[in-house]
């Protein structure tokens, strides 16, 4: 059984900065794509950061330059490193492990970590 725990959500002043971790147990298939997502109240979820297990990354426009995506595929983590964070960065942030086995498609999330900045 795949479990997704993410950690590292808080309050933080505009300006300021973050760094979130995921990790992910279970058994999982080698080749994968994993990355962050955001849901802002009243919003829809939206892809921030992706890595790949080769490490390619992607961004949400919004998220260049400040956003840093990282991984340790012996260890199945993955973290986030926000700054210059803005309140509009503010939502809950899901952890998600996506791949692709014999036709058939996986996705895992874990259950979230809220991130809020102030003005």
């Amino acid at each position: 059984q795949v479990q997704v725990v993410e950690s590292g959500g808080g309050l933080v002043q505009g300006g300021g900065s973050l760094k979130l971790s995921c990790a992910v147990s279970g058994s999982i298939f080698r080749i994968n794509v994993m990355g962050w997502h955001r849901q802002a109240p009243g919003k829809q979820r939206e892809l921030v950061a992706a890595i790949t297990t080769v490490g390619s990354t992607d961004y949400v426009d919004s998220a260049k330059g400040r956003f840093v995506i990282t991984r340790d595929n012996a260890n199945n983590t993955m973290w986030l490193q926000m700054n210059h964070l803005k309140p509009e960065d503010t939502g809950v942030y899901y952890c998600n492990v996506h791949w692709r086995e014999l036709g058939s498609d996986y996705d895992y999330w874990g259950q979230g970590t809220q991130v809020t900045v102030s003005s």
